[in-house]
């Protein structure tokens, strides 16, 4: 990364520039330091101290990144729909989990991707910015490096990344456009379910109808996450008595499809290098069409 100082950056030092200017945390900074990285100002090493002057060009290399050592990489398939050298977005199918875990070792969408990374000499870990659960589908965000996550992280507490899902919910709820605000937390007595708890964190879904069958039974609904909860879609819908259909965790299988309907169809964002806007859209998968 190499930055030109300008007018307005002038007086700063080194660190304060990358710290306050461009987001460079304690840690990014001593793991730059100390893990085979490094700051240079006019192609000279210099003190974090020293103070910057119009027309200074100062450049930071990333020490190479380290795998995990439990991550494989692994031939999954992969729909990309935006790449570039700081990031990209992956139409994740149904089914397959976003990182390993205890019940999916392998095969995860984070396994495939090391794979890519390997297969185009991408020299870094994998970076999930926006995690999906295992079997609902749609658009997963990545930072191809550190800084990139870094900058994301920021963006996610103040709410810069805006998604939008596509959902099908048992029967009609009463209001077409509404909001949700209830707390979510730990269901008591369970490691995975969450439910609305007084003392849970802060959590609110915005969500409109979109579609209801002639027979009433389930409806299409678009939500917009503000706040972004561990399975809050799941949880908010079945708070108001519209669980999202197929959902076996919050209410009950349904032999229409075989998971919980769900779909990250849009993501917007702005890139936090190029600073440009990007919105991405991923087409509702087949097996949620069906039903519409």
């Amino acid at each position: 990364m190499e930055w030109r100082i300008t007018t307005d950056d002038t007086g700063y030092t080194v660190q304060q520039f990358l710290r306050e200017k461009h987001a460079f945390s304690r840690r990014l900074l001593r793991s730059v330091k100390d893990e085979g990285g490094s700051i240079d100002v006019n192609g000279e090493v210099h003190d974090l101290r020293y103070i910057l002057r119009e027309g200074d060009v100062v450049n930071v290399s990333f020490p190479p990144e380290k795998v995990a050592p439990h991550l494989q990489a692994d031939t999954v398939p992969l729909t990309i729909v935006y790449e570039d050298e700081d990031l990209l977005i992956v139409d994740k199918q149904a089914g397959l989990a976003t990182i390993p875990s205890r019940n999916h070792p392998v095969y995860t969408l984070a396994n495939g991707l090391l794979a890519y990374y390997q297969k185009h000499d991408i020299h870094s870990t994998i970076h999930v910015v926006t995690r999906l659960d295992k079997d609902t589908s749609g658009l997963v965000l990545i930072a191809k490096h550190r800084y990139c996550h870094a900058l994301f992280a920021r963006m996610q507490q103040s709410h810069e990344i805006r998604r939008k899902y596509i959902a099908i919910v048992k029967g009609e709820p009463i209001e077409k456009i509404a909001t949700i605000d209830a707390p979510i937390g730990r269901k008591e007595g369970s490691i995975i379910e969450r439910a609305v708890s007084s003392d849970g964190q802060k959590a609110v879904t915005h969500y409109r109808i979109l579609n209801t069958t002639p027979d009433g039974n389930h409806t299409f609904v678009e939500i917009k996450l503000q706040t972004g909860r561990t399975h809050q879609i799941r949880v908010h819908m079945d708070y108001i008595g519209h669980p999202l259909l197929g959902d076996d965790l919050y209410s009950e299988k349904d032999d229409r499809i075989g998971r919980q309907a769900l779909h990250c169809h849009e993501l917007t964002f702005k890139h936090p290098l190029a600073q440009k806007e990007l919105s991405l859209k991923a087409p509702i998968p087949a097996d949620m069409k069906a039903l519409y």
